[in-house]
């Protein structure tokens, strides 16, 4: 952690709502005047798109059914570490960009499946921003965790996940429901081991619930929309939390637990902007203060 140089994280898996996650940020920092620099967690990614098929051609053929985006191993966690350190020390670092699609591929001059060069950040920056998968991850050679001021976790429950998971991948990338069953199943293990513990080191957790019967995922003719859910709102410690100025602010919110709060799903946006606000700007004192 660093004073000078705060870093950020929003970890959850892909389709996890992480992306609507970083757009309020986004919104917090132009509303604030903060300068951020943004790391996209794919762009950590060890093989682009041939290459990671290619990869789990051959883990395959050795046995290994289950190699994923989630592992270690498809990543470099050790460089991302590295940069994370560097970034709290000096405030400099570099980071690439992975081209998702024809869209990004225009926007950054590189094929879809590939990766951008890499680049240095930009100067004098007042703190790191991350999303992606591994924002919090501690593994036997690597903790990302230990560099980060402030752990957000974006997971909605698994059955949701998986609904969000399956529509997306059926309508962007053309899959059948049996090929996505396919790779939710080959992804568990690594899911199992290292996205979930993530969410034991976050400071908060934002965690969508469905209101209405998820009972199986792979027949869900839609996704559950923000007003048929509910969000469920950990904080890993409390201390300092107004919890009855976020009851009073936030219509039908309840209290769970002492350290969490249940929100209506279409209040997330007013709940992040409360609660991560004077979060960010306490970092953002903090670092003008030790400068």
């Amino acid at each position: 952690m660093s004073l000078r140089h705060p870093i950020i994280a929003v970890t959850g898996s892909s389709g996890a709502g992480t992306t609507t996650v970083r757009d309020t940020f986004s919104h917090i920092f132009k509303r604030e005047q903060i300068a951020a620099t943004y790391i996209e967690g794919d762009a950590f990614h060890r093989y682009d798109r041939v290459a990671m098929r290619a990869a789990m051609a051959d883990a395959a053929a050795n046995g290994n059914n289950h190699f994923s985006h989630f592992s270690p191993h498809s990543n470099l966690l050790e460089e991302l570490e590295a940069i994370f350190e560097e970034y709290g020390r000096t405030g400099g670092g570099r980071t690439r960009h992975y081209v998702h699609d024809d869209g990004e591929a225009k926007l950054y001059g590189a094929p879809p499946g590939t990766f951008t060069r890499w680049t240095e950040f930009s100067p004098a920056t007042d703190l790191l921003f991350y999303e992606g998968l591994h924002g919090a991850v501690i593994t036997d050679r690597v903790n990302v965790a230990r560099h980060v001021d402030l752990k957000i976790g974006v997971v909605p429950v698994i059955n949701l996940e998986w609904i969000q998971k399956i529509h997306r991948d059926r309508a962007a990338r053309g899959y059948s429901t049996e090929a996505v069953m396919d790779t939710i199943l080959r992804r568990m293990p690594d899911y199992v081991r290292y996205i979930c513990p993530q969410f034991a080191e976050t400071d908060i957790n934002f965690q969508r619930v469905p209101m209405v019967d998820t009972s199986d995922p792979f027949v869900a003719r839609w996704i559950p929309t923000p007003d048929e859910s509910m969000v469920v709102i950990r904080f890993r410690n409390p201390r300092g939390i107004d919890f009855p100025y976020l009851v009073t602010m936030i219509h039908n919110s309840f209290m769970s637990r002492a350290n969490s709060i249940v929100i209506p799903g279409n209040k997330l946006d007013l709940a992040m902007q409360l609660i991560l606000t004077p979060m960010i700007l306490a970092l953002i004192e903090r670092r003008r203060r030790a400068v």
